[in-house]
């Protein structure tokens, strides 16, 4: 007996028949079924697939712990197919470390490439997951996309690739991160998550205003944190260390940050705390920062209530109406500023149970009022290492005038030497009359500049001694007469 044989037409008809009917059967268990029922179908299917599929697959998320942590894995592996993802139709660019006229490429989101190892073909496999908006909302608090890559491969190498193919993946991915890493300047804006640009500041340690000595004070310390990892641990303390930096504007504050980060090869992470909602969003922004570090929070004494001192509750009376009516304002205004972040937030985000989320970091506060800061966030243990930046010293003009006039000596310099110890005036301000205003001006004009600004900031600080000394002559007088007229009577 000869069967009919069907045309193509036919046969199409029949599969598609037969998937509408599976999916309309489907549809009707998602539906109607118990959850317990669908949920041992559910696991027969993916047991069906898994038998079926002879692939393995292995996912590498952007983030780890529901998004808590940025996955080191992931930058890795991203690093990793910069190099080995050519047979890539669709690639990404971006500029390569110190160098404008080369571009790395990597894969783009939804793109596929393949990898050799060992003789064995590999599929890599770049996608993300978008995040719903917190609290339904469209505002600051929307979350950035979340990527992965997806590794696949045949289970019959499920043991090389695992343990041979991924060490390798590893090993060469940072191998290409060192070559090609740029320091990165982390912001955390009006978002709830952080942006960041490359770090391109060019201060160093020799090119500070400062007194060799204490130059080389801090850079010692500095360099024995990043090697004390397993005395951290012994002592059991969290591997990070504060630093207070304090003085008044102008004493190169943020120019000495700049430079840690050169030496120590550090990222910077700029936090704006009067951008952050509260302490819980304060502690999710700690917690995605990453290792070899700096937490910078930047005048300090100007951020949010945070740095009054702490001061016991006074009874206020009934009648003080307009007393009240100014409390009402304050609160209202702090709670129009959007942050509700407190103290105690903050001394948890320096030295707390979160502290240690990330290992080897700094953490620097700058202020330009020390005596304003709360001693509970400055004491030691918090602040560990208290530097002064203070008004611009001979040694420190010195260093100036080798950075920008290139000379280690001349004959004004004494002069320049006798004024700067009369006077307080800045580095930034010294900095300001070194450098050439026109092509016309030399080293010279630019001492005599200085000179010039040392003896009108000199002459200054004369008159308003002498005019503090008189208004005191006055008062003492003035007293005196009155005592006279007290003992007339």
């Amino acid at each position: 007996m000869i069967l009919p044989v069907k045309s193509m037409p036919e046969t199409w008809s029949a599969v598609g028949s037969t998937l509408v009917t599976f999916i309309f059967f489907w549809n009707m268990i998602q539906r109607y079924c118990p959850p317990e029922i669908r949920h041992y179908l559910e696991k027969c299917t993916a047991r069906l697939s898994g038998f079926l599929n002879p692939n393995i697959q292995v996912s590498i998320h952007e983030y780890t712990g529901n998004h808590l942590r940025p996955h080191e894995a992931y930058s890795i592996v991203n690093a990793y197919l910069s190099l080995n993802s050519f047979n890539a139709k669709r690639l990404k660019a971006e500029m390569a470390k110190e160098n404008d006229n080369k571009l790395m490429l990597s894969m783009d989101e939804y793109e596929e490439t393949t990898d050799v190892f060992n003789g064995v073909q590999v599929t890599w496999t770049a996608g993300k997951v978008s995040t719903p908006p917190r609290n339904g909302g469209f505002s600051h608090y929307l979350e950035p996309e979340r990527r992965f890559y997806k590794l696949k491969f045949h289970k019959c190498y499920k043991k090389m690739m695992t343990e041979e193919y991924l060490e390798h993946v590893i090993r060469k991915g940072r191998e290409i991160q060192a070559r090609n890493r740029q320091r990165k300047l982390y912001t955390n804006g009006h978002s709830s998550y952080w942006s960041h640009i490359v770090f391109e500041h060019p201060a160093k340690f020799a090119t500070l205003a400062m007194a060799p000595e204490k130059k080389e004070e801090i850079v010692d310390d500095l360099l024995t944190f990043t090697k004390s990892k397993d005395y951290y641990a012994r002592i059991g303390k969290a591997w990070k260390r504060g630093y207070l930096l304090y003085g008044p504007p102008g004493t190169g504050k943020s120019t000495m940050i700049a430079a840690m980060a050169n030496l120590l090869d550090y990222d910077v992470y700029d936090l704006e705390l009067t951008s952050v909602k509260d302490n819980t969003e304060l502690r999710k922004l700690l917690t995605e920062t990453t290792t070899k570090s700096i937490i910078v929070i930047e005048d300090i004494d100007c951020s949010l209530d945070l740095t009054g001192q702490r001061k016991k509750k006074e009874e206020k009376p009934a009648e003080e109406k307009p007393e009240k009516v100014e409390k009402k304002s304050s609160r209202k205004e702090k709670e129009e500023s959007g942050s509700k972040v407190t103290l105690s937030g903050l001394l948890n985000f320096i030295d707390g149970l979160w502290s240690a989320c990330a290992g080897e970091r700094l953490i620097v506060f700058t202020t330009n009022y020390v005596d304003k800061l709360d001693p509970a966030l400055t004491r030691r243990g918090r602040m560990d290492k208290h530097i002064e930046l203070s008004y611009c010293k001979y040694e420190g003009f010195k260093v100036l005038a080798k950075n920008y006039l290139e000379l280690d000596g001349h004959p004004l310099f004494q002069s320049i030497e006798e004024l700067i110890l009369e006077v307080e005036i800045t580095p930034a301000d010294v900095a300001e009359n070194l450098m050439p205003k026109s092509a016309k001006e030399g080293p010279e004009q630019c001492l005599q500049n200085l000179i010039c600004v040392l003896k009108e900031t000199k002459n200054r600080k004369c008159r308003e001694d002498k005019d503090a000394e008189n208004n005191d002559d006055g008062e003492t007088i003035e007293d005196a007469a009155a005592v006279i007229d007290t003992h007339a009577m």
